[in-house]
């Protein structure tokens, strides 16, 4: 079995709750909550700015030329091809891209981005892959999965978000290979590294779903400190 295949079986428990997630399930129906979707266009758009960073720090401390080639390729598609699926959130809930961009990360996105810095910035280059995997690999099944489940037609609303991801399956298993590369090389102290940072991925992709749903920010007592 190739490591990546192992780590899909291990966290099969994340994946299933990602695909049942509400949020997810609302995607498919093509109803969700304007907070929430606006919520999550915000987080995801700061998000993909720190996944980006992690791309360039993994890009720092790449040791082969392929690696970096195979970074550079990423970084372009989360700068370019991830806008259209922002783009038809915003049209749902009639808001301007531009009004979302500039947020601050709620705890769970700040978390994520920092964990997977960590990764890029402290561990190898198998690490870092490890770490970023989860984002692109959850999404590409969210998609597959919502567009064979509700058999998605022109008219829904979410249908260019759906087919986005769906049509993604060339980029994961592209990643997967590249992992899978540099597992083969890997010792088993290093392997057990990377096995947890996909995992903490994955359940931080599930967090990021209920951080989108919950509207999740950051704690403030200055309204009551002001009302006293």
């Amino acid at each position: 079995m190739k490591f990546s295949e192992e780590l899909r079986l291990e966290n099969e428990d994340i994946f299933t709750l990602i695909k049942n997630h509400p949020f997810v399930e609302g995607i498919g129906k093509g109803i969700l909550s304007v907070d929430a979707v606006r919520h999550y266009v915000q987080a995801d758009y700061a998000y993909l700015n720190g996944f980006m960073k992690t791309i360039g720090s993994a890009i720092g401390n790449a040791n082969h030329r392929n690696d970096i080639a195979y970074f550079s390729a990423l970084m372009q598609f989360s700068l370019h091809d991830e806008i259209q699926a922002h783009l038809c959130f915003c049209e749902y809930i009639n808001v301007n891209y531009e009004d979302l961009q500039g947020q601050p990360l709620p705890p769970t996105g700040d978390h994520y981005v920092k964990h997977m810095m960590y990764h890029a910035q402290t561990g190898t280059t198998g690490e870092a892959i490890s770490a970023l995997l989860p984002c692109p690999w959850t999404y590409y099944e969210i998609g597959k999965y919502l567009n064979e489940t509700w058999q998605v037609s022109d008219n829904h609303p979410f249908q260019i978000w759906i087919q986005c991801y769906a049509n993604t399956k060339q980029d994961v298993e592209e990643m997967c290979e590249r992992l899978d590369e540099h597992a083969s090389h890997a010792s088993e102290k290093e392997k057990a590294s990377m096995k947890i940072a996909f995992r903490k991925s994955c359940q931080l992709e599930y967090l990021f779903w209920e951080m989108a749903m919950s509207t999740e920010e950051w704690p403030s007592l200055k309204e009551d400190i002001n009302n006293e």
